[in-house]
């Protein structure tokens, strides 16, 4: 007997099924969720070589192309050389075996520059605590006695020093001795990550390769499983999902590593301590849109604080600046529209991808909110446009509904022109506008006053900042 899809008895009981067998998997989920979540974890265990593979198969991809259309073509036309079907299967070899080189190339430079100066920086800054606390006592002691401020701030500036201080000897030193205690139990899980990103090399070269039969591949596929209209809507949603995932990766990349060099160019120029080391710090959390430059500027101004401090409060006034130049002029000249989202919804993504999955969550947050954001924008311009209502965001702004037979915009009564100034409504405007007067008098009086005394206070603390430094040359002469 030849099974009928046509049926309706056989929806029904396709449809039954498919209902009991989701029921069953929600029970299973609710119930058993640390179960579900370790076999998903094994799977995607398993799988780490193939996604590491997809990955860089991804971020190399621009590269790939960029060798092939703008430079090794281009040559071979200019010479006139034939090229057949084995011509061009050898130069994408040797371009994909190019790329992967320049790529390990990159990656041992960083580790080779960062690694050596992040373990000199982390153990200078251990065994030197004790005199940074010195000098940081000294300075505030010395600005407490200055400015006659209440004694009783020395007591408790010396209490939080010491407590500093036992914390550090009690506290963070053991921890550290016992995790590098514990060393040797995580080369099992390195040797693990190099086994997992050797395989995924060589997966990404495959892919490479090869990549535009298997872009005809999916599109087969896709073409098989879906009728022609609903495949080439997921067709283009994915590649839609490409340009906007390359665009900002990127984009994003080439402005973190801009950065990076400016910072290092700056921090070089004003003579600042840790220098490779923070502007590696400032070039990676820039990749973390929005809240990356706090999260890498936080712990810098700190190491520098150490150090000196009128040298941390020139390198906050530097990293204000250079971020100001990077969100305003290198950013958006850079990234362009590549997402799509407004300010709002850029936090609102970072702070999604990042509560789900940490930092790696609050990199891919943005590009994967875009295309979340632009998908659900065209079924809406779908679904308004089969309801045959306006489908433009303007007509709604400021209607109180849609006219049920013509799907007119139907405004509120109280927007009609002869109704807008009333005498309510006059009054309230006269309030406001003498209250932002007065407002505007108080915060000129205020601003003639920071201009009176912000004179007077720059040049003491300039003073104290002269006498401190003759101090300390003083005492060095002395030694």
């Amino acid at each position: 007997m030849k099974l009928r899809w046509d049926n309706q008895h056989v929806r029904w009981g396709v449809t039954a099924f498919l209902v009991i067998a989701a029921s069953m998997l929600f029970y299973y989920g609710v119930f058993h969720m640390r179960t579900l979540i370790t076999g998903i974890q094994t799977f995607l265990g398993i799988l780490t070589p193939i996604i590491y593979g997809v990955v860089i198969a991804f971020l190399l991809t621009p590269v790939l192309n960029f060798m092939e259309k703008n430079l090794i073509y281009p040559l071979l036309a200019r010479k006139e050389v034939a090229i057949g079907k084995k011509g061009r299967k050898a130069i994408r070899w040797a371009c994909v075996i190019l790329c992967m080189l320049l790529f390990i190339t990159l990656i041992y430079a960083l580790i080779m520059m960062v690694l050596p100066e992040l373990i000199r920086s982390v153990m200078n800054l251990i065994y030197s605590f004790p005199t940074y606390v010195k000098v940081i006592q000294k300075w505030l002691q010395t600005f407490i006695e200055k400015w006659n401020l209440n004694s009783d701030a020395l007591v408790t500036m010396d209490q939080y020093i010491s407590n500093a201080q036992d914390y550090l000897t009690q506290n963070i030193l053991p921890q550290m001795q016992e995790m590098l205690k514990n060393i040797s139990a995580g080369v099992f899980e390195l040797i693990t990550f190099l086994k997992n990103f050797l395989i995924g090399a060589v997966v990404s070269l495959y892919l490479m390769v090869d990549k535009e039969g298997f872009t005809a591949k999916a599109k087969m596929l896709t073409y098989a499983i879906f009728n022609t209209q609903h495949a080439n809507f997921i067709i283009h949603s994915m590649r839609f999902t490409h340009k906007t995932f390359i665009g900002f990766f990127t984009g994003k990349i080439l402005d973190s590593a801009i950065i990076g060099v400016l910072c290092y160019i700056g921090m070089n120029f004003l003579n600042m301590p840790y220098i490779l080391l923070i502007s590696v710090i400032i070039g990676v959390t820039n990749v973390i849109p929005f809240f990356g430059p706090y999260l890498g500027a936080i712990p810098s101004i700190f190491l520098i604080l150490l150090v000196d401090p009128l040298q941390a409060i020139y390198f906050a006034i530097f990293i204000l600046i250079l971020q100001q130049f990077d969100g305003n002029i290198l950013g958006p000249k850079i990234l362009g529209e590549s997402t799509g989202l407004s300010s709002f919804l850029v936090i609102v993504a970072i702070l999604v991808g990042g509560g789900i999955f940490g930092i790696p969550g609050m990199i891919i947050g943005v590009p994967v909110f875009a295309v979340l954001y632009a998908a659900l924008g065209n079924l809406v311009h779908i679904s308004l446009v089969y309801k045959k209502v306006p489908e433009q965001e303007h007509r709604y702004v400021n209607i109180d509904c849609l006219d049920p037979d013509t799907h007119e915009p139907i405004l509120f009564p109280e927007e009609s022109p002869k109704q807008r100034e009333t005498p309510r409504r006059t009054a309230m405007l006269k309030f406001t506008l003498t209250l932002l007067k007065t407002i505007q008098k108080i915060l000129t009086i205020i601003w003639t006053f920071i201009k009176k005394y912000s004179v007077i206070i720059y040049e003491k603390v300039r003073k104290l900042i002269e006498e401190y430094q003759k101090k300390q040359n003083s005492k060095k002469d002395g030694n």
